[in-house]
């Protein structure tokens, strides 16, 4: 099966296509996380973005739809994949479909702006190993330190109101429009993803069909 995840930043796709990897035995392809790989492993891609990165740059569509193409080639994607970040606008939907890569479902996490903002005030990260916190859904057993390796926990600049509010402008002006885009098709799938994690998971499997 192959899936899209989308959804509003913080509206929890990365933790769904979690959990959905591993219920569904199928691999997350994050065009974050392969890009930093592409770079990382200095394949040509992956030098090309760099210079895109590096001269604070959008990667052209035309790169994020190789490196998608020469990901999903892979043999873990045989037997089905979940794209969490791709597609973001409408003509990186249209380029998925030109290259052949068929979708059978665009499952579409809903939470309201209100409580994503309110959501994404209250995360946290540890400065020294990453670990994500929530100060009420999962906060630390000490306040402000990791239980992992006990550094110090701080809220990104991507978490602050301001530029939360900045990027669900971006998020409803850019990507919102695939909702329409995969409903034409028969594709989209909505599901509520106001409660937790465990909940909003059955919900996602409910709605593919599969039993959780």
């Amino acid at each position: 099966m192959n899936i899209i995840l989308l959804g509003s930043p913080g509206s929890g796709k990365g933790t769904q296509a979690e959990a959905l990897t591993k219920r569904l035995g199928v691999p997350c392809v994050s065009t974050g996380n392969m890009l930093r790989e592409a770079i990382r492993r200095g394949a040509p891609l992956g030098a090309s973005a760099k210079g895109y990165i590096d001269a604070g740059q959008l990667v052209p569509d035309s790169l994020i739809v190789d490196l998608i193409r020469e990901r999903l080639k892979e043999p873990d994607c045989a037997e089905g994949f979940i794209l969490d970040g791709f597609p973001r606008t409408l003509a990186q939907a249209e380029a998925l479909d030109a290259i052949g890569v068929a979708i059978d479902a665009a499952l579409s996490l809903e939470v309201p702006d209100e409580d994503i903002e309110n959501r994404m005030a209250g995360r946290r990260s540890c400065k020294t190993c990453g670990n994500a916190y929530h100060v009420e859904s999962k906060p630390p057993k000490t306040e402000g330190v990791c239980d992992a390796c006990g550094g110090a926990l701080f809220r990104r600049e991507d978490d602050n109101p301001e530029t939360v509010r900045a990027r669900l402008t971006v998020y409803h002006e850019n990507t919102e429009p695939l909702k329409g885009y995969y409903e034409g098709r028969d594709k989209l799938i909505a599901v509520p993803a106001r409660d937790d994690i465990a909940k909003i998971t059955a919900r996602c499997l409910e709605a593919l069909g599969i039993e959780a």
